[in-house]
């Protein structure tokens, strides 16, 4: 089992920062890949971003690219979305996920790919 924690939402004005993490903890085999998903009130969950255990492939969604950078921590458990240039229509919950994609963006950018879940954070974008 591996049980997530998302932090770092909050409220902040178009144009601006913030920085959400995503701690890993319990027992599990290693090697698993993370992902951001969010989902907007009344859509559905959409892929954010994600990283691979090894941090050597990152993978985005159109929507973020050039605005968000996901990284992980050097002891592999910790999971890290820096976002810039926020929009009002970034506004969602974010969840993080943890799981053993297969290769390839598609893999990683389904929420079917990941079996372990965070509870969310919000985050608000405000014009």
């Amino acid at each position: 089992q591996v049980q997530l924690v998302e932090s770092g939402g909050g409220l902040v004005q178009a144009g601006g920062s913030l920085r959400l993490s995503c701690a890993a903890s319990g027992r599990t085999r290693s090697n698993y890949a993370m992902a951001w998903f969010r989902q907007a009130p009344g859509k559905e969950r959409d892929f954010v971003a994600a990283i691979t255990w090894t941090g050597g492939s990152t993978y985005y969604a159109d929507s973020v690219k050039g605005r968000f950078t996901i990284s992980r921590g050097n002891a592999k458990n910790i999971m890290y979305l820096q976002m810039n240039s926020l929009k009002p229509e970034d506004t969602a919950v974010y969840y993080c996920a943890a799981g053993w994609p297969s290769s390839g963006y598609y893999y990683f950018s389904v929420a079917h790919s990941y079996g372990y879940w965070g509870q969310g954070t919000q985050v608000t974008v405000s014009s």
